[in-house]
């Protein structure tokens, strides 16, 4: 059994490993072999070439690739990326490897080139001038050659503000001096005036070569190489595979109208962007939307860790501790957890790897050799018949499908574009039955028709045996318009506990209108806009229903117009409180046409009870209003009393008309008490009334 190593375990860092150029490339592949052999202890591995086989491009936007080759005994295997293709490569490299008992992967980080730069002696990581690169080399040992030889070690650089000699050196500008210890002192040498040195330890020169080596390589090659060391004895095949970043590929058919059997032709577009030629590759086609990201596996990631005291410092802490229980004794077999061997585990982890979907047997074809389709987990791969050969930076129109299709022409007409704009012209459109056996994925249709180029259409994601509308052209020759109308009714009324529910339908009534000025009979496929909550009730039925619209289906006759209404309902509830209406909207609903007979008689017969309440009430008022005016007058005279004295004529005579008052407040006092019970009997009857209706 093969074992499949995924290589999200197997990355290993080199440090120090150098960035190397290789054109850009972005698939691999190299011609140089080396010798293989042991010298001593190290073995010497062969850097090998395994063909490109196999390539599948989804229609996420990444594309699987596949080596396949044969090797023997230990190889080493050179895979160039795009920088931006490397986290992708990292997610998803794996290498089958049947007889390499440790392979490994290594690769240079992103932060390889700043770090080899900072390891060297000369360090060239920042913008560095002259200046600042003797600076850094304080001690080192140097030949300075200016009118003379100067020998010495640095000392540093310093700057001073020298008077003007030369119009390029205005006034005041600090200019860079070296400091060299000599056997003789210390001298200060003007930059400008050293017209070359040299660096006695060649050390120092041979990491200068090498910054600007790594800086050069830099900046030429935007790939990174990830290096796999396949440790091994014998003869085998191997295969290496990985998912990166590649272009979309495209679709494009062509619908021909004019044989008796409508005929489909479907093109893949593909493109190799990348600097490898494809050289009799197996391609296959993917469609779908399988889930996909970018994860940064490639630049290296550091996390903030906590600093913690040093275990051995300070002084042990004094503590007391509790007196305890004896433990209770309990089986504890039923712990005891039964570990797998690890071997055992790694076998089964290499077992379960799934392979990448292979293509189906063939499938017959048109006269055009197409792709062979096949399911491809969720997804639908085609493959082509043949190998692809395509150079690099090239794009290529490869046959995909072909065969005949149900189609039937057939006019559509927009509700929805009536409304806004008024009369309008219907589609000319077909309705395609996919009876390619295929899933077709989304793209444009070229229509021709009488031989000729008929217009252009679009259509989404298409399942084998599903039906279609496509649309490519105005048919001048009919035309349509709509008028809108919105209307509302009872439906019913119920009457329960004092509780009156009126049920109503708003109805949404449109009439089309449509005009065929041709000679010839139209079929015509009417689609109208949903009515949100509502339900159709005219016409009966419909062709078909989507999730925004109704599509009916109509003869147009020649030189005609045809009719065609469509009603919605949407059911609409008010629930009333018959003991919280007034009389008058009691008497409203009570001679309402709308409301049933019976229930309006229920109705008038509670405004006869209320006119009752009512009556009672007013009574009651006015008997209030009456006695509040006695109250108040006795009030009056009582402050006249007080000031002409109940001695004088006038006082006497005001105590007079005091006890006749007393007299008529306690004859109203009397008729307030049965005023109080009739309205008391009169609301009650009414309320007994409403809550005993039932209809």
């Amino acid at each position: 059994m093969k074992k499949r190593y995924f290589f999200a375990l197997w990355l290993i860092l080199l440090a120090g490993t150098g960035l190397t150029a290789q054109s850009g490339m972005d698939i691999p592949g190299t011609n140089e072999n080396l010798s293989r052999g042991k010298t001593g202890t190290v073995e010497v591995s062969r850097k090998t070439l395994v063909p490109l086989k196999r390539i599948a491009l989804f229609s996420s936007g990444v594309a699987y690739f596949e080596h396949q080759g044969d090797v023997s005994g230990s190889a080493r295997i050179d895979l160039p990326f795009k920088i931006g293709a490397v986290n992708d490569a990292l997610k998803s490299l794996v290498i089958n490897d049947p007889r390499s008992p440790s392979p490994s992967v290594s690769y240079p980080s992103e932060e390889t080139l700043y770090r080899t730069l900072k390891s060297l002696r000369i360090d060239l990581s920042g913008n560095t001038d002259i200046a600042e690169l003797l600076r850094g080399l304080t001690g080192a040992e140097i030949e300075v050659y200016t009118s003379s030889l100067i020998e010495g070690r640095i000392l540093g650089i310093e700057y001073r503000s020298m008077t003007p000699v030369e119009e390029s050196f205005p006034r005041g500008s600090p200019e860079a001096w070296l400091s060299l210890v000599t056997p003789l002192g210390i001298r200060a040498v003007g930059l400008r005036e050293i017209n070359r040195f040299v660096f006695k330890d060649p050390e120092i020169t041979a990491d200068l070569n090498r910054a600007l080596d790594l800086i050069r390589d830099s900046r030429v090659s935007d790939t990174r190489n990830l290096r796999i060391e396949l440790p091994g004895s014998s003869d085998r095949n191997i295969s290496i595979s990985y998912v990166i970043p590649a272009p979309v590929w495209k679709v494009s058919y062509r619908l021909d109208l004019s044989r008796d059997k409508p005929f489909l032709q479907g093109w893949a577009i593909v493109d190799n962007a990348g600097d490898v030629d494809w050289n009799g590759v197996e391609l296959s086609l993917v469609t779908g939307k399988p889930v996909s990201f970018i994860q940064n596996l490639y630049p290296p990631y550091y996390v903030t860790r906590p600093v913690l005291p040093l275990a051995i410092a300070g002084a042990a802490e004094a503590r007391t501790y509790d007196s305890g229980y004896a433990p209770i004794q309990a089986d504890r077999s039923a712990a005891k957890i039964r570990s797998a061997p690890q071997a055992e585990y790694a076998e089964e982890s290499y077992s379960a790897a799934a392979e990448m979907p292979r293509p189906a047997p063939n499938v017959a074809g048109g006269v055009m050799e197409t792709a062979r389709p096949s399911i491809a987990g969720e997804q639908f791969e085609f493959t082509l018949r043949h190998p692809v050969s395509l150079a690099r930076q090239q794009s290529a129109m490869l046959p995909l499908v072909e065969g005949e299709v149900g189609v039937e022409k057939v006019l559509v007409f927009s509700g929805a574009n009536a409304a806004n704009q008024g009369s309008t012209h219907p589609v000319i459109g077909a309705e395609l039955t996919n009876t390619t056996g295929m899933r077709l994925p989304a793209g444009p249709i070229t229509v021709f028709d009488g031989g000729t180029y008929a217009g252009d259409a679009l259509i989404n994601f298409f399942p084998e045996g599903e039906k279609r509308l496509i649309a490519y052209g105005d048919e001048l020759s009919v035309n349509g318009s709509v008028n809108s109308s919105i209307s509302r009714m009872v439906s019913a009324v119920t009457v329960s506990r004092g509780v009156m529910t009126i049920s109503r339908k708003m109805i949404y009534e449109k009439a089309y209108i449509f005009k065929n000025n041709s000679r010839e009979r139209k079929r015509l496929i009417l689609e109208h806009p949903l009515t949100l909550n509502a339900t159709l009730s005219e016409p009966a039925s419909f062709y078909e229903r989507t999730d925004a619209l109704y599509r009916f289906i109509l003869a147009l006759d020649a030189g005609g117009e045809h009719y065609f209404t469509v009603k919605e309902e949407r059911p609409l509830a008010e629930r009333i409180t018959l003991a919280q209406l007034g009389l008058e909207s009691l008497v409203s609903y009570a001679s309402n046409g709308e409301i049933p007979p019976a229930v309006r008689a229920a109705l008038t017969q509670g405004v006869e009870l209320q006119q009752k309440t009512v009556a009672a009430k007013t009574a009651l008022t006015a008997l209030e209003t009456q006695r509040t005016r006695l109250i108040a007058e006795q009030d009056r005279i009582r402050r006249n009393l007080e000031a002409a004295g109940n001695q004088s004529i006038q006082g006497q005579d005001y105590l007079r008309r005091m006890a006749v008052m007393d007299g008529e407040i306690d004859a109203l006092n009397t008729a307030m008490a049965e005023a109080e019970k009739n309205l008391r009997d009169a609301q009650n009857n009414f309320d007994v009334f409403l809550g005993s209706i039932n209809l």
